[in-house]
């Protein structure tokens, strides 16, 4: 299976919902670090929350170009043959394991969150020493730790980086995994407003969930390209 740049957005969509709960606090911790009078500013509330976002889409764009560069030279290594249809599979089984985490009905997947917990012992400090939040530079940084904190719905991405074409697709799947969670992360706008109630509809997210694991059946047995 060779995912596609819709697909990695859909997931970002779908899944970011689950990360609320973990991620308000940081930014209620960005929010509550800003002056009083940036505060009571929406345009200044917002120019830090977007400074914020970018950093952590620029960790996720980072980890996506190392996913593609350690996939594809594994792919052009003659020594391990087959290696590519390898990680087809595994992106086929990865995606299938998307779509049963979005539905919720399998509670173990949830697991995955604890992959990056050994690094986000050490990240974790550094994002406190960042507080307050005084310049859109510092929230920047802050978004750029933030980035790396443990969950499952990123490593499962990532996973999926694998199996694209080169480093550069794999940054630039992941900045549109990114994008596909600022409606929930961020909900500013009448379109992200818009596209934030539609994630979070739980019904809509089962039937992404339920697509998913189907074009990921679909895949595994005929080896095509997914949306």
């Amino acid at each position: 299976m060779e995912p596609s740049a819709a697909l990695f957005f859909a997931i970002g969509l779908f899944g970011s919902v689950h990360c609320l709960g973990m991620c308000g606090s940081i930014a209620g911790a960005l929010a509550l670090s800003l002056t009083p009078k940036c505060r009571q500013n929406p345009g200044c509330v917002a120019r830090f929350v977007a400074a914020y976002n970018m950093g952590r889409l620029a960790s996720y764009g980072l980890a996506g170009g190392l996913g593609g560069l350690i996939g594809s030279a594994l792919s052009a290594v003659e020594l391990l043959p087959g290696v590519h249809e390898i990680f087809g599979i595994l992106a086929s089984l990865v995606l299938i394991a998307v779509g049963l985490y979005l539905t919720g009905w399998v509670p173990q997947l949830r697991q995955m969150d604890r992959l990056g917990s050994p690094l986000w012992r050490h990240l974790e400090p550094i994002g406190r020493r960042l507080l307050p939040v005084r310049s859109l530079s510092h929230a920047f940084l802050f978004g750029t730790v933030w980035g790396w904190l443990p969950c499952g719905l990123v490593y499962y991405a990532l996973a999926l980086t694998l199996s694209v074409a080169n480093a550069a697709q794999g940054v630039l799947f992941m900045l549109l995994f990114g994008l596909g969670t600022l409606p929930a992360v961020a909900g500013a706008g009448t379109a992200a407003g818009w596209l934030a109630g539609f994630a979070h509809n739980r019904s809509l997210q089962q039937a992404a969930g339920l697509l998913l694991v189907a074009a990921g059946i679909f895949s595994l047995l005929f080896n095509d390209r997914v949306l």
